[in-house]
């Protein structure tokens, strides 16, 4: 392999696991760190729970950009793969479980998330007691599998990690 090629192939690899470092651990942060902080701190549902759409807006942005990263990093390795380092080549392992993160933040950023944010708008927004005990559990039964998906591709970005070390640590003869 080139001195050019090996070079970037470090670069697409550690802008890879950059991507997948963020994907994972941004929801770690703001699932360990930054919901408990905001409720303790905002003192309020509404004020806290705004700050929160707003943060998960974020980061869902930055997983649009990871997937952008994701994909082409491993189409880029499986091109030159074919042209003569397989060993570089994205496994179909790879494959499937981008596609499967791809999916899920689909389903989230473009289907779910707005119509929670539109719910909990709604429950803020709503006069009396009974109107925003409403308005809250309407938005709490679809935040939940929101919050479930969320968790479901954290474990694919942790998979995704470990079957590329697992891949990349392989002996050269393997391949």
């Amino acid at each position: 392999m080139s001195r050019g090629l090996r070079w970037s192939v470090v670069a697409c690899l550690t802008l890879e696991f950059t991507a997948l470092g963020i994907w994972t651990g941004g929801l770690v942060v703001l699932v360990a760190a930054v919901i408990p902080s905001v409720f303790n701190t905002f003192g309020g549902q509404d004020a806290g729970g705004l700050f929160l759409t707003r943060a998960f807006e974020g980061y869902n942005r930055l997983v649009l950009a990871a997937i952008a990263v994701l994909t082409g990093g491993a189409g880029w390795r499986t091109w030159i793969g074919r042209r003569g380092v397989p060993l570089l080549s994205a496994t179909s392992a790879e494959w499937m479980l981008l596609g499967a993160m791809a999916s899920v933040a689909a389903v989230i950023v473009f289907g779910l998330h707005p119509k929670a944010a539109a719910l909990q708008a709604q429950a803020f927004a709503a006069h009396g007691e009974e109107a925003r005990r409403a308005a809250f559990a309407a938005f709490f039964r679809l935040h939940w599998p929101v919050r479930l998906l969320y968790l479901l591709n954290l474990g694919f970005g942790i998979a995704l990690m470990a079957v590329k070390v697992r891949i990349w640590l392989r002996p050269q003869g393997d391949a």
